[in-house]
């Protein structure tokens, strides 16, 4: 029997919160452990939904994808040039689609985009809405950062909630 050793070094300085003028980044600074979940889903079952009840029954406080695959025959998209002012670049899809890519987090304002492939291999891809209805299934890795929390804070900037990143301690200490 074979033995084998999986060694992570981490052996990047401590990443602290970078203000420009135009830009503003949120870290937590040191890092966090990571728990793994995975989960299926099936047939006509809602995606978005689905992951979002996950979280809470399981009381994840900074989860986000790892990976996804699977497959779908509807889906609500978001796309690109949409602003905070114009949300109405919105795309429905119907058919069969197969699940490419799915990231983001997944706080109570989860914050995903997706990439499905038709038929053909013709890609599109957004911000999901919702309406992610699941056809064959949809296999899902779901990451827990466990020593943070993601919450979203309205952006004066961007005009949307943005991601903000805390230690776990930093919203112990504040409740």
């Amino acid at each position: 029997m074979r033995s084998s050793t999986l060694l992570i070094c981490t052996c990047l300085p401590e990443v602290q919160p970078v203000r420009s003028l135009r830009h503003t980044m949120s870290s937590a600074g040191t890092g966090s452990s990571l728990r793994v979940h995975a989960v299926r889903f099936g047939p006509g079952q809602e995606l978005l939904g689905s992951l979002q009840a996950f979280v809470e029954e399981r009381r994840l406080r900074a989860p986000f994808i790892i990976t996804c695959v699977g497959s779908v025959t509807k889906a609500t998209l978001r796309l690109a040039n949409a602003t905070a002012t114009n949300t109405n670049e919105v795309m429905h899809l119907t058919g069969r689609f197969e699940i490419v890519s799915l990231v983001g987090t997944l706080n109570p304002e989860a914050h995903l985009h997706i990439s499905l492939a038709d038929g053909e291999g013709r890609t599109i891809g957004g911000h999901v809405l919702g309406d992610l209805e699941v056809f064959t299934t949809a296999e899902v890795v779901v990451g827990e950062a466990v020593d943070l929390q993601f919450t979203r804070e309205m952006d004066q900037q961007t005009g949307f909630p943005e991601l903000v990143v805390r230690g776990r301690s930093q919203t112990n200490e504040s409740a």
